[in-house]
């Protein structure tokens, strides 16, 4: 695992965020319409708009992804997480979803929310380690596979 690191978007990363990200939801469920405008163009859709995509590279190969995507008023939604299946129960998911609560933190997060689905037991136990709660949902999801809703309420930075 020391191999493995955590870095920012880079427009050449954009291929490998699609890709790991298509190997579990084909795998596990259908691809729909909202996961193609992020993974189509993930620099316009998340990036530009004030969110950030993070990677877990191993050797400088990507191995693991994260999304933050910005959604107004203090909120990011944690989205787009994937590892390869040969970099998975190695920690990889945890340290992501650690360094997307703290890039969100830093960009001013109040609350950080995601969805998911009921049948991903293991990824519901990393969220819950990560600090997320089960909540209502406020809006109607996006995705059919949704059926789970967390949020992850920051405290305010004191000094």
């Amino acid at each position: 695992m020391t191999d493995v690191a955590i870095a920012s978007f880079r427009p050449e990363l954009a291929p490998a965020f699609r890709q790991l990200n298509l190997d579990w939801i084909e795998r596990l469920f259908r691809v729909e319409a909202p996961d193609l405008k992020v993974l189509d163009d993930p620099e316009s859709s998340i990036v530009a708009t004030g969110g950030m995509i993070l990677f877990a590279l191993d050797g400088g190969t990507p191995v693991g992804t994260v999304a933050m995507i910005a959604a107004g008023e203090g909120r990011f939604e944690l989205a787009k997480m994937a590892v390869a299946g040969s970099h998975r129960q190695r920690g990889i998911g945890e340290r992501l979803g650690a360094a997307g609560i703290a890039w969100a933190a830093k960009a001013g997060a109040k609350t950080i929310f995601l969805e998911t689905n009921s049948s991903l037991a293991n990824a519901i136990r990393l969220y819950e380690r990560l600090g997320f709660r089960h909540a209502a949902d406020p809006h109607p999801s996006d995705y059919a596979r949704a059926d789970v809703y967390m949020e992850l309420r920051l405290e305010p930075f004191r000094s």
